[in-house]
């Protein structure tokens, strides 16, 4: 039992009560577990006893037997000892000898071989099991049952083993049995359907620390069934790993939960598992309390398990070695082969590796200096990625004495580093061809689209040039414009946007302005140059590239302004102050169909008239629709009716706040107040 400081109350203060139920708490939490660490001891002497008596063989050879099916079970040894003593109940209806048939058929199954269990085990009958009973009840009387208990007894007798009523000897035994065992502990009986499936679970012996929600205790409990003492487990992870059990013969260990116990006149979490096992077609199930030292293990297990890495400890003075199981799963070394010398560890590496990790045990050998290395090793599965964290632990003269320290799964944090540094590795390549593909496309295209300095005078009109590359990423666009005088005396003005970007976009852009120009210098109408152009972009390099084109065509004698386009936005005309956009006439975008349809539109300029024409990133904006681009040019047009050069200026940057994602260009056309 645990000691607690204890404290002196002031003079004339109450005392707190509070610290005290505390104390009381733990004392009672520890008187517990001690409880039942001496009950656990008791059961497996029983069963030790009873081996003894069936088997002939002496105390250290029962209990080893014991231990051994322990192990080959994979029960506890208190779990193996309780089943052991269920399994010496003779079956229903079937009488126990009387004492000394019992001891002559112990006897007679003493006589095998010591060491051959079988033999033993194949000698046990219904006498033999009875003394057996007998012998383990003697080691450590069971506990009788209380007047209060009496009408649980009676209803007991009504149920036996098979679920028939009229009472019998082997469920009598059994409950003796249970009556003193530790813990929390059921025997379950399965009720199924008349289908075969398991409905519900019959109480049929039950420990007396064993108790539902309702607080019924022991043999209260018996006859009842499980979901009629707690109808929710049917829906738990509990009730299917009961199944599993009943299905497969395999035991059943729960996930650890916490619930809260009254202790001294308060509430206390508790830590319990629970665990079943099949005999003979029931379940035994038994609840678990775990103390401190138990979830502090499990704790150091689920930290291994999910930080990838296991404790190692080396002696230098004895040369022993001791691994946690996880040490030999990173390291894919067989337990059976056991640990690796600390000098050893350097063997596992790759030879690359092996060096650095060698000198780093030779230097924690003599000088005890801590090392943390990261090394690679071979698997089936290819190469893993680990590392090794030790200290050493010093004698009173400062040598080192033992080290002890850990290896983590590096694996895939390393293999998305690499994959990272792979990554950027590409991206800094990549991001210095675009560099070279924008400095040689950005030269390609001043020389191809020279700006003059100053407006343009062409058929009696000042045309305002303006062309902005975009301001994000790293590609030059296919925007470009023509503002030329033709042979007749009349003005050509083209405005087009190739889609794309890069050297690709400037090459399709500069055949487009040259070859328009060409078409209408020969006389090509607006519409047969769209068309031909359409086709020229049709059979091109690039068959999937599209642009947008507006053609216009300035008369000066009569003002008139001929246009065609195909996909463009229309252009806005200004005029007495108010801005409105002309009437697109039919076209489409060059390059979609192989059956364009083309139409031409007019419309008579008159003197202080001004005349825009755009590229969509003057009005584009990313999530916005463009008719509020439109909407916004025009009412920035009419707010800036300056006629003085340079007045386009002002106009783009009250348009163009912040960032350009995309190229600008525009054609700003004045129609002079009075003829030039």
């Amino acid at each position: 039992m645990s000691s607690e400081p204890t404290y002196r109350a002031k003079t004339g203060a109450a005392p707190d009560r509070a610290a005290l139920a505390k104390v009381v708490a733990r004392q009672r939490a520890e008187l517990d577990r001690l409880r039942d660490e001496a009950a656990a001891s008791a059961v497996v002497e029983r069963a030790t006893g009873a081996l003894m008596a069936l088997t002939g063989r002496g105390a250290e050879a029962a209990h080893e037997e014991l231990l051994r099916r322990a192990k080959a079970a994979g029960r506890t040894p208190a779990e193996e000892a309780w089943l052991t003593l269920g399994a010496l109940v003779p079956p229903p209806g079937q009488a126990c000898d009387g004492p000394a048939t019992a001891s002559a058929t112990a006897a007679q199954g003493a006589a095998p071989a010591e060491g051959n269990a079988t033999g033993h085990e194949a000698a046990v009958t219904p006498a033999t099991a009875a003394r057996g009973v007998a012998l383990a009840q003697e080691a450590t009387p069971a506990q009788e049952a209380t007047p209060a208990q009496e009408p649980a007894a009676v209803r007991e007798s009504a149920v036996d083993a098979g679920g028939e009523a009229g009472g019998s000897v082997g469920t009598a035994a059994v409950q003796a049995l249970f009556d003193a065992l530790p813990g929390m502990t059921l025997l379950l009986s399965p009720l199924r359907s008349a289908t075969g499936a398991v409905e519900d679970f019959r109480i049929d012996a039950a420990t007396p620390q064993a108790v539902d929600p309702a607080g019924r205790r022991g043999r209260e409990l018996i006859g009842l069934r499980i979901l009629e003492c707690r109808p929710t487990v049917a829906g738990e992870p509990l009730w299917q790993g009961w199944l599993h059990t009943l299905d497969t013969g395999e035991p059943y260990t729960s996930e650890p939960y916490v619930r809260l116990e009254s202790v001294g006149g308060g509430q206390e979490p508790a830590t319990y598992s629970v665990r079943a096992a099949r005999l003979d077609g029931r379940l035994v199930v038994t609840w678990r309390r775990q103390d401190a030292s138990d979830r502090q293990e499990q704790l150091l297990a689920d930290l291994q398990r999910l930080g990838h890495l296991g404790w190692a400890t080396w002696n230098l003075v004895t040369g022993e070695a001791t691994w946690s199981a996880q040490v030999y799963a990173l390291c894919d070394r067989d337990p059976g082969r056991g640990p690796l010398r600390l000098e050893e560890l350097a063997d596992l590496a790759v030879p690359e590796d092996g060096p650095a990790l060698a000198r780093a045990v030779r230097e924690i050998r003599a000088e005890g200096k801590q090392f943390d290395v990261p090394f690679r090793i071979r698997t089936a599965a290819g190469d893993k990625h680990l590392r090794a964290v030790a200290e050493a632990e010093p004698d009173a003269a400062g040598r080192p004495v033992q080290v002890h320290g850990f290896v983590q799964d590096l694996t895939a944090q390393r293999s998305a580093e690499l994959a990272l540094l792979e990554s950027e590795q590409a991206m800094v390549a990549q991001h210095g061809i675009l560099q070279a593909e924008r400095m040689i496309a950005g030269r390609l295209q001043h020389a191809l689209l020279p700006l003059p300095r100053r407006p343009l005078r062409l058929a009696g009109l000042r045309v305002d040039l303006a062309y902005l590359p975009a301001q994000s990423g790293i590609h030059v666009g296919g925007d470009w414009f023509s503002a030329i005088e033709l042979p007749d005396g009349d003005a050509l003005f083209v405005v087009g946007d190739v889609a794309g970007h890069g050297m690709d976009a400037v090459a399709t852009m500069a055949q487009l302005r040259f070859t328009a120009k060409g078409m209408l210098f020969t006389g090509s109408s607006l519409t047969g140059a769209l068309t031909r152009l359409n086709t020229l972009l049709l059979h091109s390099r690039d068959t999937r590239g599209t642009a947008t084109l507006v053609l216009a065509r300035y008369d000066p004698e009569r003002r008139r302004l001929a246009w065609a386009q195909a996909g463009h936005l229309p252009p806005l005309l200004l005029r007495g102050g108010e801005a409105r956009f002309l009437d697109r006439p039919r076209g489409v975008l060059l390059g979609a169909t192989d059956t364009p349809v083309y139409e031409e539109a007019e419309c008579l300029l008159e003197p202080g008239d001004r005349l825009l024409l755009y590229t969509d990133g003057l009005v584009e904006r990313p999530g916005e629709s463009i008719e509020l681009g439109l909407e916004r040019l025009a009412r920035a047009t009419a707010a800036h009716r300056s006629d003085a050069p340079g007045s386009l200026g002002p106009l783009l940057a009250a348009l163009l706040e912040g960032e350009r994602r995309d190229d600008v260009c525009v054609l700003d056309v004045r129609v002079p107040t009075e003829p030039a």
